[in-house]
């Protein structure tokens, strides 16, 4: 099932350096991860927001969710969530996007 996913960081002004430093890299890492595996598609930044557009590729609303409360971020996160239909103009509608 495809989502795509908008999420926007609120990290708090008063964070610790080293708990801010510490929770980006997991964040990167297990996004990273996640790509790896093929279940994050894409990943892109919106321009001049602390913001993410992403498409997941997943087996189900479960698994979405679990991958989505498993962000080390998630917490100082705004998240939308869309599921994705294929468009049947769309070129290559038969293929993986």
């Amino acid at each position: 099932m495809l989502f795509a996913v908008q999420m926007t960081v609120d990290l708090p002004s008063d964070m610790d350096p080293e708990v801010r430093t510490a929770t980006l890299a997991a964040e990167k890492e297990y996004a990273q991860k996640l790509q790896r595996a093929g279940e994050w598609l894409y990943l892109w930044r919106c321009a001049g927001r602390y913001a993410n557009l992403s498409v997941f590729d997943v087996a189900d609303n479960d698994r979405l969710n679990d991958i989505l409360w498993g962000l080390p971020l998630f917490a100082y996160m705004d998240v939308t969530v869309t599921p994705l239909a294929r468009h049947p103009s769309a070129l290559g509608r038969d293929e993986r996007p």
